[in-house]
C-alpha cells in the first residue's frame, strides 16, 4: 500500500511542478535570474504555507515532533548545495523538476537525470574518504531546528518556538504576495 501511495503523491506532484511552470527550464532560468518571478513566487507561497501547517500542527499536538526527520547540517551540505544550485542554473532543473521534465518527453532532463545519478554515484565511491575530512564536520550541532522535535537540538528553546516559525511562515507567504510576477 505504501508504493501506491507514494505512486500517487509523485504523480500530484508531478502534475503541480508542470501546472507551475517549475519543469519548464525557462521559468527555472528566468527565476534565477530574477527576470521572471513567477516560480520563486510560487515556491515562497509553498514553503511557507507548509511550514506554518507543519508547525501548527506540532503546537496544537497533531503532530508528533518524534516523526520529523532532521538530516545533520555539515560543511558537505554547502559544498553540495553549492553543486546543485549551479547545476540548476546550467540544466535549468532541479531533481524534482528534472523528474516531472522527463516524464513529459524532454530529452535534455534525461541527461540531467543521469548526470545526477552519475554525480550521486561517484560521490558514494568517495565517501570512505571524505568521511575523515572537514566536509563532514558537524555545523550547528549537527541536527538543528527552530523548535524541539526530541531529536534535534533547537535553535529557539522557549515554549514560544512554535509561533516563531510560524511566523517564519507568514513571512514568507508575504513575500510571496509582494514579489513581483516580472522584473522588466
Amino acid at each position: 500500500m505504501d508504493i501506491v501511495f507514494a505512486i500517487v503523491i509523485g504523480t500530484l506532484f508531478g502534475f503541480v511542478l508542470q501546472r507551475s511552470g517549475a519543469a519548464d527550464p525557462g521559468k527555472i532560468v528566468g527565476m534565477l535570474t530574477l527576470t521572471d518571478l513567477h516560480l520563486m513566487r510560487a515556491i515562497f507561497s509553498g514553503i511557507g504555507i507548509s511550514s506554518s501547517l507543519l508547525f501548527a500542527g506540532l503546537m496544537v499536538g497533531v503532530i508528533e515532533p518524534g516523526h520529523l526527520s532532521i538530516k545533520t547540517m555539515y560543511w558537505g551540505v554547502i559544498v553540495g548545495g553549492l553543486l546543485l544550485g549551479f547545476g540548476w542554473a546550467v540544466g535549468g532543473f532541479c531533481p524534482g523538476t528534472g523528474v516531472a521534465a522527463a516524464g513529459s518527453g524532454r530529452i535534455d532532463a534525461l541527461f540531467f537525470i543521469l548526470g545526477g545519478l552519475v554525480g550521486a554515484g561517484i560521490f558514494t565511491a568517495m565517501y570512505g574518504n571524505l568521511e575523515s575530512t572537514w566536509l563532514l564536520e558537524k555545523l550547528f550541532g549537527g541536527k538543528s531546528t527552530l523548535v524541539v522535535t526530541g531529536k534535534s537540538s533547537a535553535l529557539i528553546e522557549s515554549t514560544w518556538s512554535e509561533i516563531v516559525a510560524i511566523l517564519v511562515g507568514v513571512g514568507m507567504i508575504a513575500i510571496a504576495k509582494f514579489v513581483p510576477e516580472k522584473i522588466r
